[in-house]
């Protein structure tokens, strides 16, 4: 029987999505809504997603020519809403779909963070992930009334503190803590509820929390290390991994690293989820979806300064001081920002000019090029599993509209099921249990 393989969905926020693409609808008008986004996670459910994560961040990008007017004018992640307020909306019209919104260490105390997870979690009936990130804009830290974000790898270390804290604070309340036994009138066991008195060198909390216990215990963890230590942090912390590296070389190294990671830390690297992101295109036939595909490249071809601003404002680099036809490998590009990113930029894209490195690293966005009709698609990503070793495909789109979404739902996936390659029901009822399962 064929492996089976994990799949979740990479939501581009909680905000205008595919602004100028075609089909979006009144998207301008609809984002506000929630409706469109709780249509996206029922149709994930229905098509037994593990999860849906809500990528985020907290600031109006301005670093492509030290100007906001890009972002504002092109919808380029702004605006946008608070994860949190969609993950509680989404939970609440689904029974089985992982939701898993992005919350910022730099952002939140710990304890502010661990009562939002735990609640979220609860309402859900313990199908709460949180993407765990650190934060890499200087503009959104000053946001929060910070100098700017220190530097990359003590992002990292102040991270692991963080995780210590608010994990104390999860652990806080034993399990079966909660009696509720009307006959004595007991609702909790105060011996099982404990003071955390947390103290670390960034970090501090009394606790216990106020919330009671995680039906999951503590939520699943996901990460995006790519970095050398943002890999090491994953591999000791993460469930799940959003992985964004070019090529089946480069998936399956990244893959046998971060597992050898755990290993060194001590952890079991089956436990550890690795999805790779994709965004196929689909069409009936495969000419269709071969058009599709050179239509979608042609309108990312008038909209190179827009990919610019976009890897621009999550790299902290002002690439509109660059001439476009310039080689990437003739330009010093550094950031403290996400360092796997650029590095893997600049490695697949070499001696391209800049204009057709973006166009080929963001306008054909993802690990795999995946064009064709739905079970075409199917057997590339089998070929691509079984290179690479597992465990799974995060789906994102640059254009995502409500055909998208049932292109991938009511055509790949049953592709994917009646090969044996994704599950047909969920086995369990909570998200680790189902991300456990194969």
């Amino acid at each position: 029987m064929a492996k089976q393989f994990h799949l979740g969905w990479f939501l581009q926020g909680s905000s205008v999505q595919a602004w100028g693409e075609p089909f979006t609808g009144a998207i301008g008008r609809d984002w506000r809504s929630a409706e469109f986004f709780v249509d996206i996670a029922k149709s994930l459910e229905r098509a037994r997603f593990d999860y849906l994560l809500i990528e985020d961040s907290s600031y109006v990008g301005e670093s492509y020519g030290n100007s906001r007017e890009i972002y504002l004018t092109g919808g380029l992640s702004t605006p946008r809403q608070d994860p949190s307020v969609m993950a509680t909306l989404m939970a609440a019209q689904t029974s089985r779909l992982g939701i898993v919104p992005t919350l910022s260490t730099f952002a939140y105390p710990p304890y502010l963070l661990a009562r939002l997870v735990a609640s979220l979690d609860q309402i859900s009936a313990g199908r709460i992930g949180w993407n765990m990130v650190t934060g890499s804009s200087d503009y959104a830290a000053m946001n929060y009334g910070m100098p700017g974000m220190p530097e990359h790898d003590l992002r990292y270390d102040m991270a692991d503190e963080y995780m210590a804290c608010v994990n104390a604070l999860w652990d806080s309340w034993d399990p079966d803590s909660i009696i509720a036994d009307s006959e004595t009138g007991v609702l909790v066991d105060h011996t099982k509820v404990r003071q955390v008195d947390f103290e670390g060198r960034w970090y501090k909390s009394r606790g216990p929390l106020n919330s009671g216990p995680l039906p999951q215990g503590r939520p699943v963890i996901a990460q995006a290390g790519g970095s050398p230590r943002g890999k090491r942090f994953a591999a000791l912390h993460a469930d799940t991994v959003v992985a964004s590296v070019k090529g089946t070389a480069g998936m399956k190294a990244y893959r046998d690293e971060l597992r050898a990671q755990a290993v060194a830390q001590g952890r079991n690297p089956d436990d550890i989820k690795v999805l790779f992101l994709v965004s196929p295109t689909i069409g009936e036939t495969e000419e269709e979806a071969r058009l599709r595909h050179a239509q979608k490249m042609a309108r990312a071809a008038k909209q190179v300064p827009q990919l610019l601003a976009f890897f621009g404002k999550i790299t902290n680099i002002n690439f509109a001081a660059y001439d476009l036809d310039t080689p990437v490998n003739e330009l010093t590009l550094t950031t403290n920002g996400h360092q796997q990113t650029l590095d893997d930029f600049k490695k697949v894209t070499g001696k391209k000019t800049l204009r057709e490195a973006m166009l080929s690293y963001r306008g054909n966005n993802g690990s795999v090029e995946l064009v064709g009709t739905p079970d075409g698609v199917a057997a590339r990503m089998e070929e691509v599993m079984a290179e690479v070793g597992g465990d799974g495909f995060l789906i994102t789109t640059n254009d995502t509209s409500r055909r998208i979404i049932a292109e991938i739902t009511e055509g790949l996936i049953p592709a994917l099921q009646a090969r044996g390659l994704a599950r047909r029901e969920y086995g369990h009822a909570q998200f680790r249990d189902n991300l456990l399962e194969f």
